[in-house]
């Protein structure tokens, strides 16, 4: 195992990126989104005065649900150019994996772009945040370890549902006023599902169907991937990871009573060691 501190965001980042120009179109990254099975990718921009190219921005799942489905754009006349964020959200490859998790919670997003000086030389996501701060001894997530039933400390109670024959633009429209990612579905009074951002960027974006005629019943997963509420944060982390998901539903005598994400896996890290940040970041 590796401490808490000890490791960077240079250890975790991934080196291989995804990067298209600024006038690609919605569908055609919803499309290698899906199968490169990636949640987001970073835009590049020609730079006329110096003549060449620089990465610009980036566009993730959540853009392509809250920017063009949210608000009923055309996924083939929508650029990155129009969506994408900039400027980008950044950090250093010497900086300890902590500060990632403090800059994904303070910018409210899932990912960072890692450059030294005008150099970009990867992305971490808050799936990596996960995979080091679990496995780190010591550190904050591990101490929940000793605590009882801790994915009752993390998860969240109020869950957010939709009924299987709204459509995929109720869906889109719902995440998007709630700024969550995936609501649970019900069918005759009963949880039967789930659908995501990813699953309205992959089954609909990607084969540029109508969101107004499709349903979410059409589109979610089911059945209902879950974990019980006495069960440990490795637990939940290693059932994310092996099942490429972002969201459990959280059992408790086989009825859901509440919902935890990835994000849900690292937040005490935030509230821990935010002195210590802060300390770092005006130094």
């Amino acid at each position: 195992m590796t401490t808490a501190s000890g490791q960077h965001v240079s250890d975790y980042m991934h080196r291989q990126l995804e990067v298209v120009p600024q006038d690609t179109s919605v569908v055609t990254v919803a499309a290698r989104m899906k199968t490169r099975s990636i949640g987001s990718v970073l835009v590049e921009s020609f730079d006329r005065p110096h003549n060449d190219c620089r990465i610009a921005g980036i566009v993730t799942e959540t853009d392509l649900v809250s920017k063009v489905l949210a608000q009923g754009k055309v996924p083939s006349r929508t650029s990155m150019a129009d969506i994408m964020s900039s400027p980008l959200i950044t950090i250093a490859p010497d900086r300890p994996m902590v500060d990632a998790s403090h800059l994904m919670q303070t910018k409210n997003v899932r990912h960072l772009v890692v450059t030294e000086g005008t150099d970009v030389l990867g992305v971490i996501s808050v799936r990596d945040l996960v995979r080091h701060f679990v496995d780190a001894d010591g550190g904050p997530v591990q101490a929940l370890s000793n605590v009882y039933r801790p994915l009752s400390v993390l998860m969240k109670t109020a869950i957010e549902t939709i009924g299987s024959e709204e459509t995929a633009l109720a869906a889109a429209q719902r995440m998007s006023e709630k700024h969550i990612g995936a609501l649970f579905v019900i069918e005759a009074d009963e949880l039967v599902g789930i659908i995501t951002e990813g699953d309205l960027v992959r089954k609909l974006l990607a084969y540029q169907l109508d969101p107004e005629a499709m349903r979410v019943g059409a589109l979610m997963n089911s059945p209902l991937l879950d974990i019980d509420i006495n069960r440990t944060i490795r637990d939940a982390s290693e059932r994310m990871a092996a099942k490429r998901i972002r969201h459990l539903a959280v059992t408790e005598h086989e009825k859901v009573v509440g919902v935890l994400s990835i994000r849900d896996l690292v937040k005490m890290v935030a509230i821990r060691d935010r002195p210590d940040f802060l300390k770092r970041g005006s130094a």
